[in-house]
């Protein structure tokens, strides 16, 4: 524990809070999205702007506390917060500023997603993130960023400009392709690692109603369909995503009763084509099986974005395991059918979300995202609002991607990886690995960002 005179004097100097145990706030404030993170900070800076983490980032360091930074979201291995040290807290830095003339949006670290999707909605424009609201920008852009539009409009990294960085050192950059470009190389998939992302800065694109939507079918069609899918979705025109998913439908309206709580399969959709033209891009789609739930349609971009928010509320437990997915054979197809019919809880899922089209066009080396050939980021999730059931669906969750890990292209999406060791880190980067850890050395050699999928500096001998 620090000193009070020391604590008094960061105190003073923030225009955001500091939280500290013996505060009434402490339990709510250091509470994360993962109700399975019970993690007891030491302090919790909510900060207000960027002199606030700037003077968190210099008493961190002088400290030598552990540090963690927490954006607007979810980050399912609680990277956001920590035992017995500083949680950085962005999540009321949400200033946005879209320019409607250059395509381009300013956003703060502590921004989801729904912050940003309602400000450049108003402008008909937005930028590949998520497929859920509640999103951190912060967090899913660092980590590659895959959403709706990745197959039009490539990966939330594809459409990073720049970002405002506060470095280990206390300093403040602006990196881009003209200043710290190896910086700006690193945080384009290189996670957490390199310092506190203020503010980013992003291109934006003509988006305002989709084609979009879910179409589900029974179970036993499921081998079909995923065969099916496995051919359609590699040379689908770049204007059309859709992700695959095992799920439970859920009880609630507007799904029929009589599947409600079923296991079915499902697509989620995402046409960003002309309007006009949607019927005739389904219509194979819809003859080859007919959908027993279709509610594919025009529907605004937001909406879209939203369209899942009310089943994920915050504090449920959560359990993600994920590889990268190259090909789906059909032995592969038969191990997805044999855990889709063993789902531990209502919430739990299985997705498969494409990464090509629009993603495969950069090089591997045009940025710390490796995996430019991979087809699908896959994630299985294991999810129940009760903590008593933790470990069936941690078990679930694990068995299940053992089972299909043979089937991998051998790395994972940082975003949807839980705390799986140096091994799985260095995978995932490939051939990037040593220049991420030559970029890490240069601006961060003590490793004061190591709350993350951790790339440690190198040691001199």
């Amino acid at each position: 524990m620090q000193d009070e005179p020391v604590i008094t004097a960061l105190k003073s100097r923030l225009r955001g809070e500091l939280i500290q145990k013996s505060d009434a706030g402490y339990d709510d404030a250091r509470k994360v999205y993962n109700g399975m993170i019970d993690k007891r900070p030491l302090y919790i800076a909510r900060c207000a702007n960027v002199a606030d983490v700037i003077y968190c980032v210099n008493f961190a360091r002088e400290q030598k506390l552990l540090l963690a930074i927490r954006g607007g979201g979810h980050n399912g291995p609680g990277l956001g917060t920590c035992d017995d040290g500083l949680v950085i807290d962005l999540s009321h830095m949400k200033g946005i500023r879209i320019d409607p003339e250059e395509k381009t949006a300013w956003v703060e670290g502590g921004c989801t997603f729904g912050d940003f999707d309602h400000a450049a909605h108003a402008f008909g424009l937005a930028t590949p993130g998520g497929i859920i609201s509640t999103t951190g920008v912060g967090g899913l852009t660092l980590g590659g960023g895959i959403g709706h539009l990745t197959r039009k409009y490539g990966l939330t990294i594809d459409n990073l400009i720049g970002a405002d960085i506060v470095l280990a050192d206390g300093s403040f950059v602006h990196a881009n392709k003209n200043s710290h470009e190896d910086l700006f190389w690193a945080i384009r998939g290189g996670g957490g690692n390199f310092g506190v992302v203020t503010a980013f800065h992003f291109k934006l694109h003509p988006v305002d109603t989709t084609y979009s939507g879910p179409m589900l079918w029974e179970l036993d069609q499921a081998k079909e369909i995923m065969q099916w899918y496995r051919d359609f979705i590699k040379d689908a025109p770049e204007d059309l995503n859709g992700f695959f998913a095992f799920l439970k439908v859920p009880p609630v309206e507007p799904f029929p009763q009589e599947y409600h709580t079923k296991t079915m399969c499902g697509i989620v959709w995402c046409y960003t084509g002309d309007l006009a033209e949607a019927e005739k891009i389904f219509k194979p789609i819809r003859d080859f099986k007919t959908p027993a739930i279709d509610f594919v349609g025009p529907i605004p971009h937001p909406a879209l974005q939203t369209m899942f928010d009310a089943l994920y509320p915050p504090g449920y437990q959560w359990y993600w395991k994920a590889d990268f997915v190259n090909e789906l054979p059909d032995e592969a197809i038969d191990r997805h059918l044999e855990f889709a019919n063993k789902f531990p809880s209502l919430f739990s899922t299985m997705h498969l979300y494409p990464i090509n089209g629009a993603a495969h066009k950069p090089a591997k080396t045009d940025m710390a995202w490796n995996f430019r050939d991979a087809i699908w980021a896959q994630v299985i999730v294991g999810v129940d609002p009760e903590p008593a059931n933790k470990e069936k669906v941690v078990s679930w969750a694990r068995d299940y991607y053992n089972a299909l890990h043979p089937y991998g292209a051998g790395g994972a999406y940082i975003n949807f990886m839980m705390e799986e060791g140096e091994d799985r880190i260095r995978a995932t980067y490939g051939g990037n690995y040593a220049r991420l850890e030559r970029i890490k050395t240069k601006y961060d050699p003590g490793n004061l960002f190591q709350v993350n999928q951790n790339i440690k500096p190198l040691v001199d001998d």
